[in-house]
Order: C-alpha cells, then sequence, then structure tokens
C-alpha cells in the first residue's frame, strides 16, 4: 500500500502531500499515524512544514468508511483530534497550501496550521451535523479564532462551504495563488520564515500560541532569552554595519 503521505526533506522545510487521491485524500487512521510519526520527527529536529494535498485536493474530510464504524470509545481517544494538535503545536511554523476541497476533517487539519494560503478553486466546509456528528477535531475552537464566532457558528451549524473569495476577505487564507504556483507560493513563505532567525521563531509561535492570562508574561521571558544570545548580537551587528556602508554609499554619491 503507498504512503498516505509522501514526504520531502530539505534542511528548513519538510513537505508532506496528502496522498490518497483515489478517495479525495481522506483522513484514515494510517494517515493519522503518518502525521503522528512525521510529527515525531519534527518536533526532536525542528523545521518548518508545507501541507498540501495530491491531484489538486487538500482533503475531503476523513475517511467516512472508518468513520461510520467507530465507537464513542475512539470518540473520546481523539483519533483525528489528537494529530492535529500535534500539528499545531510543532515548533516551527506549519503552511497549508490548500487546493480544492478542504472538508471536514481536512478542514480541520487546514485549520491547524500557523498559515493557510489557497488557490481560487479551493473549497472550506464542514458539514458534519449533516452526518449526525460534530466537528471535534478542533473546528469549534479554532475556527472562530480565525474568523470570529458568528462567522464560525454560521458555517458549524449550517455546514454551508466556503469559496476562495470568502475565504480570502474572512481570513481563514491570506492569499490565493494559481494551483500551479501553489507550491512555489507555499515555498516562498518558507524561505522568508527561513531568513529569520530559527529560535526566534520558535519563540514566536510559541509566544502565540500561548493563552491569553500568559501574556506579557511570556514575551519577557523569551525576549530575555534572546537578549542573551548571539544570534541576536549577530543579525543586529551585520544590520548596523549595512546601515553604516548605505550611508557611507549615499556620502560618496549624493
Amino acid at each position: 500500500m503507498p504512503d498516505a503521505l509522501l514526504i520531502e526533506r530539505r534542511d528548513d522545510r519538510v513537505v508532506a502531500t496528502l496522498n490518497r487521491p483515489a478517495v479525495r485524500n481522506a483522513i484514515d487512521q494510517g494517515m493519522i499515524d503518518e502525521l503522528h510519526a512525521l510529527c515525531e520527527e519534527l518536533e526532536s529536529e525542528p523545521r518548518i512544514l508545507i501541507l498540501i494535498g495530491a491531484d489538486g485536493v487538500f482533503a475531503s474530510g476523513a475517511d467516512i468508511g472508518q468513520l461510520r464504524d467507530r465507537t464513542a470509545e475512539d470518540a473520546r481517544r481523539g483519533i483525528n483530534s489528537t494529530a492535529f494538535r500535534r500539528v499545531r503545536a510543532l515548533p516551527m511554523p506549519v503552511i497549508a497550501a490548500v487546493d480544492g476541497y478542504a472538508l471536514g476533517g481536512g478542514a480541520e487539519l487546514a485549520y491547524a496550521a500557523d498559515i493557510r494560503i489557497a488557490t481560487p478553486r479551493v473549497r472550506f466546509g464542514n458539514p458534519e451535523t449533516g452526518l449526525g456528528i460534530i466537528a471535534a477535531a478542533g473546528a469549534t475552537w479554532r475556527l472562530p479564532e480565525i474568523v470570529g464566532h458568528a462567522r464560525a457558528g454560521e458555517l458549524l451549524l449550517t455546514g454551508r462551504i466556503v469559496d476562495a473569495d470568502e475565504a480570502l476577505s474572512w481570513g481563514l487564507v491570506t492569499s490565493l495563488h494559481e494551483p500551479d504556483d501553489l507550491l512555489a507560493a507555499a515555498h516562498r513563505l518558507a524561505d522568508r520564515i527561513a531568513a529569520n532567525g530559527a529560535r526566534a521563531t520558535e519563540l514566536t509561535k510559541r509566544a502565540l500560541l500561548a493563552p491569553a492570562d500568559q501574556h506579557p508574561a511570556i514575551e519577557l521571558e523569551v525576549q530575555a532569552e534572546l537578549f542573551d544570545s548571539a544570534e541576536k548580537h549577530r543579525r543586529m551587528t551585520a544590520f548596523l554595519e549595512r546601515r553604516t556602508h548605505r550611508d557611507d554609499v549615499r556620502k560618496t554619491n549624493p
């Protein structure tokens, strides 16, 4: 059986392609197991993660064949929820590059990313109530954080589908790109992130994910660590030297 995730590893990033095209990349137990293995790798060796789907679809949802047979005890185990929380908590940023359908569990995996970009043909939705269940892998609390409580409530209670223009206007995605440029656009974002200080990036993400009652103390603590770092000194020294050089050039060529 082919891997449910196709993994491309680079020094500063990993691209994981959801790869069950015959079922529009529906998320089954095998894909969840592979997500856990990938998270374990990225927890021990932090790198940027790009998530994308094969064949013009991000993920059509959880595998209904498996979902139908799950029991109350399975629900309490949080099979998908646990994996998506782990994705969200990865040390370095996660970019979801979303094309086509991102429905149900597929949408919830995209919500777990730090940054979402998409194509004009993207379709987001959580139709779980139509199947007699709820969106229980993060949508009821992540989606309000992203688009606001009223909009999240409308989507989750009606199950309607959001198109690309609405997703962009609501801030569900930050930019739209043609399908052939989607992965390249994700790499451009990753390039910008990778050009920054890695530890500063990790600590920025940590502060972003911290609950409100931890602020402002968490900013002060992580800033204290960074202020004493060799990386801060090196980067600021380089900045000052570049500025001095530019000033010298202007004086020479007024």
